[in-house]
């Protein structure tokens, strides 16, 4: 990065930790919306199941008698999933605005052209 001016580098950096978070925050966004699936799938089962209901508890497994309790364990539970995908999809929405005002502006300091073509030319 020598001949680059300080405010370069840091832009530079700036958007390397961009990228990083932005990474991180897709990562965790698939995995909780897996999980949702998971939960979804185990509700529709025990919203069918007329039999015994167990419930994990570690490595062991409990039947449960109130499956009522079950359920809404469960839906709450989806509703928080929910509730947490939503806000890592805004995080990750404000990140990768960030991350190509970044792009933009390193490229044009570096003389590049812009690294998205503007919104009139589609």
């Amino acid at each position: 990065m020598n001949g680059m001016s300080p405010q370069l580098q840091n832009q530079i950096t700036q958007y390397q930790q961009v990228q990083q978070q932005l990474q991180a925050t897709a990562t965790q966004k698939v995995q909780m919306q897996s999980q949702q699936k998971e939960m979804q799938r185990s509700l529709e089962e025990l919203n069918k199941s007329t039999g015994d209901v167990y419930k994990t508890a570690g490595a062991l497994l409990i039947k449960v008698d109130d499956k009522e309790a079950v359920k809404a364990d469960l839906e709450e539970s989806l509703e928080t999933l929910e509730i947490r995908i939503k806000s890592l999809e805004r995080q990750e929405q404000s990140l990768r605005e960030r991350f190509e005002v970044l792009q933009d502006s390193i490229n044009r300091a570096m003389g590049n052209a812009p690294a998205r073509p503007a919104d009139d030319e589609e």
